[in-house]
Formats: C-alpha cells, structure tokens, sequence
C-alpha cells in the first residue's frame, strides 16, 4: 500500500534506483542526499558563469559547450514540449539549454539536462539535476537536493529543497516543497504548500487504517502520486501520502497520512 511502486512510475524516471520498487515510497528521500552527493557533474564555472554572482549575459549550454547568447538566436516555445530552441548561423543547436542573465548558480554539483530554460532571478544552490526540457522559472529558489526529470516545471517563486520531481511534475506558482515527491504529470495549484516539519518534534509518522507508521524522518513533507493535482492556495500536513489520480481541493488543508488513489480531499 505505501511502496514506491503503488503511487509512482518508476520504469520511465531517470534516476528509479533510489526507489526500490517494494520499499515505502519515502525510501527515496531517504536515500537522495548519498545519490546526488556521489553523481558526477559538469565544470559550469568559466569566463561566462562566475559562481555565486547573478549571470551578467545570457549563456548557453551546448554539450560540454559555453556559449555567449549574443552571438545566436533563441526561439522561446513551451520548454516542456522541446520548443525552445536555440540557432548559430542558420543551424539549429539541437538540446542547447538557455540560463538567462540574472541567474545565480552557487555550488560545484550542478546538472542541467538538455533543453533546458533557467530564467532570469532563479537561484540554484547545489546539488541540483535538472532533467531534460524542464523549466526553472523566474525566482525560484532551489536549495539543494533537487532532483527531477523530465518536462518539469520549477515555478515562480516557487522554493523548493531536498524534493523529487518524476516527470512532467510541474509546481508552476507561488508553491513551497520541503522534502517531498511529486510523481509523474502532477500539477500544483497556485500556493500549493507542503509542511514538513511538526510542532512538537519528533518523527513524522503516517496515519494508516492498520495504525501509524514511523518513517524515521524529522522533516516529511508530501508524497503525490502519479496524476494527481492541487487547487490553489492547498496545504498538505507533515507525512501527507495521497495515491495516484487524486484531487486536492482549492483552499483545503490535507491531514497527514495515507489517502488512497482517485481520493477527493475536500
């Protein structure tokens, strides 16, 4: 009832071997610090990206490439859907990734996939693998450990730390992610905000039919399974597990523990 595999896909999600398929689906958060710590990532820090200091032009990345945006032409479609693109004389930089001028990067454990669009504000803080055709858009604040895949949305001020993002999980607006999973084509309302931490201390533990559960973690957040979404302004309590294909209405608090798939949270 809480494996990984009952609320995820994993076969498609680039980096499943953190999920084993019959562990409880936090086993992932569990094991995300050591994963990202031990994956290997490019050298971004040259003459067109200073560490730590908003980025002064836009740059691109083209294989091991560090492009100077002035010199080509950026065609800005839906980054979701492999719209953006990228032109040097006519050819078609195919994968180019966009970081907009504005942007801070800060660590040496960074990744971006291919045709990916950082825009201009948003602050990346190490570690942080950003899968392929995702957007990072204005003033999100990524604070380590994020891990997604691909097709996603990082949103507008959306602020986000040691979270996973399964593919085309979009959390467009205004949102807040503390240590939490979203599953593949999730989507977040607007002020959608997950709590992660108790008032009164101790382990989050999860409310089941069968009694509570200790997940060993002091902060939880939210695990949403595949196809489910949030209404704007929607809050999910410490240790808030909701199954596949589920509604979280506008304006609703979710209580912690494990809500089943197709479920209507009111």
């Amino acid at each position: 009832m809480l494996s990984a595999g009952s609320f995820l896909s994993l076969s498609d999600f680039p980096h499943s071997e953190i999920f084993p398929k019959e562990n409880p689906v936090w086993t992932g958060l569990n094991m995300l610090k050591e994963y990202m710590d031990s994956s290997s990532y490019p050298a971004l820090y040259t003459g067109l990206i200073k560490e730590g200091r908003p980025l002064h032009d836009t740059v691109i990345l083209y294989g091991d490439e560090l492009l100077n945006a002035a010199d080509l032409e950026i065609v800005y479609g839906d980054t979701t859907k492999g719209e953006l693109a990228v032109f040097r004389g006519g050819e078609h930089l195919a994968g180019a990734t966009v970081i907009m001028a504005g942007t801070v990067l800060l660590g040496r454990q960074i990744r971006l996939g291919q045709g990916v669009l950082i825009e201009s504000g948003a602050m990346i803080k190490s570690p942080a693998i950003i899968g392929d055709q995702t957007e990072v858009r204005q003033g999100a604040y990524l604070r380590g450990y994020c891990l997604t895949g691909r097709g996603c949305v990082l949103g507008h001020t959306t602020e986000i730390k040691h979270s996973i993002f399964f593919n085309k999980a979009k959390a467009g607006h205004f949102a807040y992610l503390g240590d939490s999973i979203l599953g593949e084509n999730v989507n977040l309302g607007a002020g959608t905000k997950f709590a992660n931490l108790r008032f009164i201390g101790g382990n989050v533990t999860i409310r089941t039919k069968e009694g509570f559960i200790d997940t060993g973690r002091r902060k939880f957040g939210a695990v949403l399974g595949d196809n489910t979404q949030t209404g704007c302004n929607s809050v999910t309590s410490p240790g808030t597990l909701i199954g596949k294909d589920s509604f979280l209405m506008p304006n609703t608090t979710a209580s912690s523990g494990y809500h089943p798939p197709r479920s209507v949270i009111r």
